[in-house]
Order: C-alpha cells, then sequence, then structure tokens
C-alpha cells in the first residue's frame, strides 16, 4: 500500500489567521499547531503516551544534538528515530544550524564546506554541511526536514545580515538538491534577513523560486523584542504563499503565539513549556504562575480546576510547592504535563475561534494575560 504524500490545505480563515490541516502519512496536523520540543530523542519529563494525550499531533528533534549524542547510524540502525524513541507522531526536525551557532565552539563557516565546530560535549571536531545535514535527517527518517541555514545573532548590521541570508539560500539551493524527490516527506525553507523588511521579502522570494513545501521565518527569538519579531510577521504576511505551511521557529510565549496566528503563522515550537516546567514556571488561563512562592504553601487549589488529564486538578498548589522545595522528579513530571496540556487547549481555543471567526476577540481577550 502506497504511503500517504505530505500535504497542506487551508479550512477556515479570519482575515490573515488560519485553521489548516497538514496531512502525512503518520497522521495528521491540525494548524496552528504547537510542537513540543524532543532535543534529544525525548520530550524532557515525559512519554510519549502523555504527549499525545495533550492533544500534541507532532514534536520536533534536533538534528545537532542527535548527530553529536547517540549518532545518526546508531538511530538509523535502530529503524529511525520513530522507532528509537518509540514514537508514532509525525515528527519534524531542524537542521542543526541554529545549535551550531549558540551552543558549539565555533570554528568556521565556509560557503563550500558548511559550520566547521567543535561539540559542546566533548571538544569533538564535525563538518556539518548543508548535504551532511539533509542526509542526517533523512537517516533519522524525519518526516519534515528543515534546510541548512545560518542563523546570525541579533544586530543593526545590515551588511553582516545580507551576507549571512546569501549564504543560507546557496545553503538552501544545495539543500533541496540533496533533499530529492520524496512526495510523502516534506522540505521547508528558512527565510532570513533579520529584522530588514527588504532582505526579508528577498530571502523569500528566492526560497519560492527554489521551491519547497513549507516556509519557516528563522533568525527570530533571537533577543528581538515582541513589537519587532511582529513587525517583520506584519511586513512579510502578504508575501507569503497562500499553499503552504508556515512555521515560526523556537516561538515562544503564549503571547508570541497568539500575536503570530493573527499575522497568518501556521507551526511553533519552543522549549518555554518543558523548560519552565522542570523549574517551577506554570502557564494558566489567569496568567503566568511561579509555583516556588511561598504564598502557595496555604494554597490548596489546583492550577487549573477544568483539567482532568492525568488528574491534575488533583494536585494542590501546595503540593506541587513542596515538590519543588524538595527538588522531587514529580514536581517536573506534572508541571511540564500540565505546561504542555495548556499549551494545547491554547491551540485548540485558537482553532475554535479562528473557525466561528472570533479569532479577534480571543486574541484581544488574553494577548496581555497570557
Amino acid at each position: 500500500m502506497a504511503l500517504k504524500n505530505f500535504a497542506f490545505k487551508v479550512l477556515n480563515t479570519n482575515n490573515y489567521a488560519r485553521v489548516g490541516l497538514i496531512e502525512t502519512h503518520r497522521g495528521n496536523i491540525q494548524t496552528p499547531a504547537f510542537m513540543p520540543v524532543g532535543t534529544q530523542a525525548t520530550v524532557k519529563a515525559c512519554t510519549i503516551e502523555d504527549i499525545k494525550k495533550t492533544g500534541s499531533e507532532i514534536i520536533l528533534g534536533n538534528t545537532y544534538h542527535l548527530m553529536i549524542r547517540p549518532g545518526v547510524e546508531r538511530i538509523k540502525a535502530a529503524g529511525g528515530l520513530h522507532q528509537f524513541m518509540n514514537c508514532n507522531l509525525p515528527i519534524l526536525t531542524d537542521s542543526g544550524g541554529f545549535q551550531v551557532m549558540s551552543l558549539s565552539k565555533l570554528n568556521k563557516v565556509d560557503r563550500k564546506k558548511g559550520a566547521i565546530f567543535n561539540s559542546h560535549i566533548d571538544g569533538k571536531k564535525f563538518i556539518l554541511s548543508p548535504e551532511e545535514s539533509i542526509r542526517i535527517q533523512q537517516g533519522l527518517n524525519s518526516d519534515i526536514v528543515m534546510i541548512m541555514d545560518e542563523c546570525p545573532k541579533k544586530t543593526d548590521n545590515y551588511e553582516h545580515i545580507k551576507r549571512s541570508m546569501d549564504l543560507s539560500l546557496h545553503w538552501a539551493e544545495r539543500s533541496k538538491k540533496a533533499f530529492g524527490k520524496n512526495p510523502q516527506k516534506a522540505l521547508f525553507g528558512i527565510i532570513q534577513g533579520g529584522l530588514f523588511d527588504d532582505l526579508r521579502i528577498k530571502s523569500l522570494n528566492e526560497l519560492k523560486n527554489i521551491g519547497f513545501d513549507g516556509y519557516a521565518l528563522g533568525g527570530l527569538a533571537v533577543g528581538e523584542t515582541q513589537k519587532e519579531m511582529f513587525n517583520v510577521l506584519e511586513n512579510i504576511k502578504d508575501f507569503l504563499p497562500v499553499d503552504k505551511p508556515r512555521y515560526l521557529m523556537g516561538v515562544g510565549t503564549p503571547s508570541d503565539i497568539l500575536g503570530a496566528v493573527k499575522r497568518g503563522v501556521d507551526m511553533f515550537d519552543c522549549v518555554l513549556p518543558t523548560r519552565s516546567g522542570r523549574t517551577g514556571l506554570a502557564f494558566t488561563w489567569h496568567g503566568r504562575i511561579n509555583i516556588k512562592n511561598n504564598k502557595y504553601q496555604s494554597d490548596n487549589s489546583p492550577l487549573d480546576e477544568n483539567c482532568e488529564k492525568f488528574n491534575l486538578n488533583k494536585y494542590s498548589k501546595n503540593y506541587l510547592n513542596h515538590l519543588f522545595n524538595t527538588n522531587e522528579i514529580l514536581a517536573s513530571m506534572l508541571l511540564t504535563l500540565h505546561n504542555i496540556n495548556f499549551y494545547q487547549e491554547l491551540m485548540s481555543s485558537i482553532r475554535e475561534n479562528i473557525s466561528k471567526g472570533t479569532f479577534n476577540e480571543f486574541h484581544d481577550k488574553y494577548i496581555d494575560r497570557l
């Protein structure tokens, strides 16, 4: 039986906000979608079964981390990343470019060879070219593959951003050639250009000429303000292909997501709900809660009395405060599940309000609260 081809369709719109459906042979993904981050073949402190119960329909894996540990050949020998981590959800893998720039001891960026760097774990030397990044992601058997790009740090230096964008476009062409033809999988291009609208539009137009299955906005969530990020989205939204999914990489807070959906974005990923879950920060419909705060030592109400999944409404703030203050592993597990579940409730509510034509009211109610 032939595997289903990758496909995307828009189902409803409310101004620029869109409800869509990504179809893959591993399952469908309702958009706008939030992807929990499974950096090292695990969403920290969660089982895949629990991740699925939150309503998550896709997760993200990380090329940089997996190429260093345990190595792509080991995962490939296990049957690919899905089999390795017992995950039957679709998986998107990033190219590794962002982590090369942010984590490794970067020796050199070479237009031909790629990124030459030393592992942040043991100092071992690696060379990550566009072709190698695609080879690794294909070895992982990713469902959505990201091109190799250079992700520069935030800067006002126009010429620096332009050179970086030109390099990313060169690598985009090489990534597309290395990927070849595989209609069951998707290859996404990554729009660069910093905070400069003309560079962003040039990058997008060049990527459209190459042709990709989806278009991501990279080079954001690198220190810019929310207003700066929204300005980039506002000024590029009319140029993005209507019939392709749009992915804002590494974003973000619930407020970031609301503002980006308003400007036409379909897909998101961020470590925030899981990392915050391990450090005692909970996201709720009433705002954020630092559960380590002493005031919760006498608060016997749950974080969300309506959340019956995982019996999360049976655990009091008082008890969670105790777990964090005694460094119990259960603390991270419960709060991580709570946060991922909240994010998926948010996405579901976003989709519902877009479909009903009430997204702007929903956006205005929560944009400053969450």
